[in-house]
């Protein structure tokens, strides 16, 4: 069944600290999940109501998508699903689908179930039976219980004809603005259906809803590995793994030539298959001379996190016969977990020798080699 959408994205989002509609889950900012969602589902167009000015935060935000224009919302919910509606060009029995930003997972089976139930019912709203005891309070003690039997708790997108929903709100006569667009048709007689909700389609609220939605995205698990060789040269000191070592030399390349993090950037870009550190920073560019390879490191991981995903632990191995590594190897796991944003226990360094075999051993370089795992949304 043709359908058209309304996203409400214009709530300042204070209780999760504030425009939790552009905040990004699994790579993808909030308001771009539904919209995304409701397209693929079949949606021919989508309105996103957004708070006046945020159209380019929208534009940014839904770069690559078609079928979809913002307009500027209202003081209220309400208000703003009623510009939602009045933005619409579809014929007066249209089926339309009023949905929060703030409820990323929308499912195509959902979005069936509420199209079907429109077929002998003015409106459809998808929920979930209460399951928890329900308890009144105050002063912070228990002073009654509510029967959770028949107690539904009500999810969006809600469905509805245009001229249904439309109507219903001409007749809206209360102060109090309407929690939803259900009661809104349910004060004018309307009957709306009850259809199978779903329990991953959240309301992202409360900051801590937002650490439980990365936790509901599936995830695959990749493996990157890196390995780099710089040779030694006059000098005092040598950079290794972020940390100045006093040498009687030093390793030299086009940047610090800090093999360390060299080989670790590595690994992670190689990780998310975005090639190597030559691609990004490529030695040939002036730009790059004597650069500290911390801004290397982080924007490896800065790739990750544009990508939804995050570093889980990383392990690096220095090959060389001097310096001494050990005495350092501490200083080093601290800068690479303070680089990375990592806890200390995943954040491994260590050091071996050839035993005097090959370049390494005969003190002409010094060689790393590292691996790193990172999560990415599957």
């Amino acid at each position: 069944m043709a359908f058209s959408a309304i996203v409400v994205a214009a709530g300042s989002g204070s209780r999760a600290g504030g425009d939790k509609q552009w905040r990004v889950v699994g790579g993808r900012p909030v308001v771009r999940w539904s919209v995304e969602a409701l397209l693929k589902a079949g949606a021919d167009s989508v309105v996103v109501v957004v708070t006046p000015g945020a159209e380019p935060r929208a534009a940014e935000a839904l770069t690559g998508l078609a079928g979809w224009r913002t307009v500027a919302g209202g003081a209220t919910r309400a208000a703003s699903v009623q510009a939602g509606l009045a933005a619409l060009d579809v014929a007066d029995d249209a089926p339309v689908l009023i949905h929060d930003a703030a409820r990323p997972f929308l499912s195509a089976s959902v979005v069936n179930r509420l199209l079907d139930a429109l077929s002998d019912a003015d409106g459809a709203v998808p929920g979930l039976p209460v399951a928890d005891s329900l308890r009144r309070g105050a002063d912070d003690l228990v002073v009654g219980s509510i029967d959770r039997e028949g107690l539904w708790r009500a999810q969006t997108p809600q469905a509805f004809r245009l001229n249904t929903i439309r109507d219903a709100y001409a007749a809206w006569r209360d102060t109090d603005a309407p929690t939803d667009e259900a009661a809104v048709v349910e004060r004018v007689g309307g009957r709306v259906r009850l259809v199978e909700g779903d329990a991953r389609l959240m309301k992202l609220t409360y900051p801590e809803d937002f650490a439980m939605a990365e936790a509901l995205l599936p995830k695959t698990l990749r493996i990157g590995q890196g390995y780099d060789v710089h040779r030694w040269g006059p000098g005092t000191s040598v950079w290794l793994c972020g940390v100045e070592i006093p040498h009687d030399q030093t390793l030299i390349g086009h940047s610090d030539a800090d093999a360390g993090l060299h080989a670790l950037t590595d690994a992670i870009l190689g990780a998310i298959a975005e090639g190597d550190i030559g691609d990004h920073f490529p030695p040939s560019d002036p730009k790059w001379k004597g650069a500290s390879s911390d801004r290397f490191l982080a924007h490896a991981a800065e790739r990750v996190t544009a990508r939804g995903g995050r570093i889980v632990n990383v392990d690096v191995t220095l090959i060389c016969e001097q310096p001494k590594v050990k005495p350092h190897r501490l200083a080093m796991r601290e800068r690479l977990a303070e680089l990375l944003n990592l806890p200390l226990d995943a954040v491994s360094v260590k050091a071996t020798t050839t035993e005097a075999l090959g370049f390494t051993g005969r003190g002409e370089g010094l060689a790393a080699q590292a691996v790193a795992s990172v999560e990415l949304p599957a």
